[in-house]
C-alpha cells in the first residue's frame, strides 16, 4: 500500500504515513495493466485478471496510445507524416495535389520503418496508392493537352 499524499510505500498496517503524516486510504493500490484501483491485500486484479504489482496511484495512469478504442477515434501514436499523406491521398482524387501525396507517402513510410513503436502504416499506404494513381493521371492529363 502507498501513502495518498506522498506516494511512499507504507509497510505493515501503519496508522499514519511515517513521511508525511497523512492517514493511509484502504485500497490504494492500483492495477499497473489496467489502472483500476485495488484491495490493498488482494493479489489479483478484478477487473483484467492480472497479478498486482503494488505501485503509487500516480504511476497506474494508461497512456492513450495503449487503449484501441482511443486509438480509432483518435489519431494517438501515429506518425505525423502517416496522417498527412492520408489526407494527402483523400485529395489525391482532384489529381492535383496527387505528387504531393506521393512524397509525404514514401517520406511516411520511411519515418514508419525508422519507428516502429508509431502507428499508421495504412494511412501510408493508402495515400502512396492514391498518389501513385492521382500522378498517372496527371500525366496522362498532361500529355493528352500538350499533343
Amino acid at each position: 500500500m502507498f501513502c495518498r499524499n506522498c506516494g511512499k510505500e507504507l509497510t505493515g498496517t501503519p496508522e499514519i504515513c511515517l513521511g508525511c503524516g497523512a492517514k493511509p486510504l484502504a485500497g490504494n493500490s492500483f492495477c499497473q495493466a489496467c489502472g483500476a484501483p485495488t484491495d490493498p491485500l488482494a493479489e489479483v486484479c478484478v477487473k483484467c485478471g492480472v497479478i498486482i504489482q503494488r505501485m503509487p496511484p500516480q504511476y497506474a495512469r494508461r497512456r492513450l496510445e495503449d487503449d484501441s478504442a482511443m486509438r480509432k477515434i483518435l489519431p494517438v501514436g501515429r506518425s505525423g507524416l502517416a496522417i498527412a499523406a492520408g489526407y494527402a491521398g483523400l485529395f489525391a482524387f482532384l489529381v492535383f495535389p496527387a505528387p504531393i501525396a506521393l512524397i509525404l507517402s514514401i517520406l511516411a513510410i520511411y519515418d514508419l520503418k525508422q519507428h516502429p513503436d508509431k502507428l499508421g502504416m495504412g494511412r501510408a499506404v493508402f495515400g502512396l496508392v492514391l498518389g501513385i494513381l492521382g500522378t498517372i493521371a496527371l500525366l496522362v492529363i498532361a500529355v493528352v493537352a500538350f499533343t
